[in-house]
């Protein structure tokens, strides 16, 4: 039971650590589109994709936790996923929740200075997306680490 159990702490791990990144992220963000805003309430569209942008590690931290459960036995088999194999599946968790964490809360900063740069430049909110989408690569390197990791791991 212990190995199940090191299972779902790996699957919660993803989720709430790349979750926990992704609100931080987006709030830091958010808190830079709501003064620029209230100054030009007609750049709400463009803020809001800057705004989004450090929640998608949240995503990848909910489609690793699925694949993580996915890959649970039956139910009546839970006792039969050893300690190596929870441990196994605990550490594969580890990219996308980790990653996940750190590169929203910093994307969250890249995309607040990019609002601030549109507003005083709206046409270049294309140049404070790709800003973010640096940041943004090292989550998808994160989510694809969890994902190879996985396949190599059975339950059984």
């Amino acid at each position: 039971m212990i190995g199940f159990m090191l299972v779902i702490l790996g699957a919660a791990l993803a989720t709430g650590l790349a979750g926990t990144g992704s609100a931080i992220g987006t709030g830091i963000a958010g808190q830079a589109a709501n003064g620029v805003t209230s100054e030009d309430p007609g750049k709400f569209g463009i803020l809001l994709l800057l705004q989004a942008l450090p929640g998608t590690q949240g995503i990848y931290g909910l489609v690793a936790m699925f694949m993580i459960i996915n890959k649970l036995p039956a139910a009546d088999q839970f006792a039969n996923i050893s300690v190596g194999s929870g441990l196994a599946m605990l550490g594969a968790a580890m990219p996308v929740g980790l990653v996940g964490l750190i590169s929203a809360v910093y994307q969250g900063k890249v995309c607040a200075s990019a609002i601030n740069m549109v507003a005083k430049r709206p046409g270049e909110v294309g140049k404070g997306m790709v800003y973010g989408v640096v940041v943004e690569t090292y989550a998808v390197l994160g989510l694809l680490s969890t994902i190879l990791l996985l396949q190599r791991i059975s339950l059984g």
